[in-house]
């Protein structure tokens, strides 16, 4: 009989996400709440900037208004407003900080459509680099994240501490 060995991939660091108490509420109203807010990059009037704690790609951000809602139609020009300027802003930092040839920019509106938040809308900003589709994801279905998200929020935070929704 013909076995395929095992492929292990060492990620000491996930053992803490393991071991965590998982929270049955929205993550990202508690982030505006100031609960777990780790990865909460920017926070605004109406909206926040948080990293993604399972990235596609390094430097994958999301942006959600404060309002906990799903539907899109329940956002007001406002709201709309402050994220669409937040993205701008988030583009503009991640091109300076990370220097990526393009970026995927993206809602997914329910389940159906790869929502995985399925109450709380929200904006996925996606770095992308020439060649970031490499061998480890397509041979041996193993995605490379090259930096901590703990030190690249630090770096991010810095970048987003002069910024103001109302330029």
């Amino acid at each position: 009989m013909n076995q395929k060995t095992m492929d292990i991939l060492w990620a000491p660091w996930r053992m803490e996400f393991i071991k965590k108490k998982k929270s049955r509420g929205c993550f990202l109203c508690e982030m505006i709440k100031g609960k777990n807010t780790e990865f909460l990059i920017w926070k605004g009037k109406y909206s926040i900037v948080v990293m993604n704690a399972y990235p596609y790609n390094n430097g994958h951000l999301m942006i959600a208004p404060i309002k906990h809602t799903k539907d899109i139609n329940h956002i007001s020009e406002k709201e709309v407003q402050e994220i669409f300027s937040a993205l701008k802003e988030c583009v503009q930092i991640l091109k300076k900080v990370m220097k990526p040839d393009g970026f995927n920019v993206g809602i997914n509106l329910g389940k159906c459509a790869g929502a995985g938040l399925l109450g709380h809308i929200h904006i996925h900003i996606v770095p992308r680099w020439n060649g970031d589709t490499n061998f480890m994801p397509v041979i041996s279905a193993t995605k490379v994240i090259p930096q901590s998200l703990e030190q690249l929020s630090i770096i991010l935070k810095k970048n987003f501490s002069n910024y103001k929704e109302d330029r």
